[in-house]
């Protein structure tokens, strides 16, 4: 789905309150391809939550490759990870490299959930979750782990007065950032 259009599906879902005063903004580079585009979500013309694709990739990295050069963290290797690569790969690999495949794969695994939870946020991860949050419902994108659901959700008039007041217990535990869009949408009651 093209940005335009999504970005006019978001809004179209935002409360009567916060329409004009939320916005969804993207830039890309269309003749550049080699540079990344940005998004961010502003509240009163002001950023508050800043996505670069920029930077994304170069943290990515760098967090797997602190992974493989601990030698504290252990990564737990077991056969049914090793016979699914093996059928990936047709049988075609030796036995230690399986292993090693396994172990890179999970590796990569943890390096993309530590930037989830440290919130390191890009454009793509902002158009993923958003068409999430368009197929699925206020429920689960309002009980999820994901930064990017809680706040479209939180900022949805979907979600009555009565349900924002009776989530100040679950908001303490979010980021912060999410806490910030529960205060914005308890402040338009």
């Amino acid at each position: 789905m093209s940005w335009s259009k999504l970005k006019q599906q978001l809004e179209s879902f935002l409360c009567p309150a916060l329409h004009g005063r939320v916005e969804y903004r993207a830039t890309s580079y269309r003749y550049l391809p080699d540079k990344a585009g940005l998004c961010y979500i502003s509240v009163d013309n002001k950023n508050v939550l800043n996505m670069s694709d920029r930077t994304g990739l170069i943290k990515w990295y760098q967090t797997e490759l602190e992974i493989k050069n601990d030698s504290d963290i252990q990564i737990p290797v077991n056969h049914e990870e090793i016979e699914a690569v093996r059928i990936d790969t047709k049988g075609n690999v030796p036995e230690d490299r399986l292993q090693v495949m396994v172990r890179n794969r999970k590796i990569s695994e943890y390096a993309k959930e530590l930037l989830s939870a440290q919130a390191s946020l890009s454009k793509s991860n902002f158009i993923v979750a958003a068409n999430k949050f368009l197929s699925t419902s206020i429920e689960e994108s309002l009980e999820s782990n994901d930064i990017l659901l809680n706040i479209l959700a939180l900022v949805d008039r979907r979600v009555g007065k009565k349900r924002i007041l009776n989530m100040t217990e679950v908001m303490k535990l979010k980021h912060p950032i999410v806490q910030y869009f529960y205060e914005l949408r308890r402040s338009t009651l």
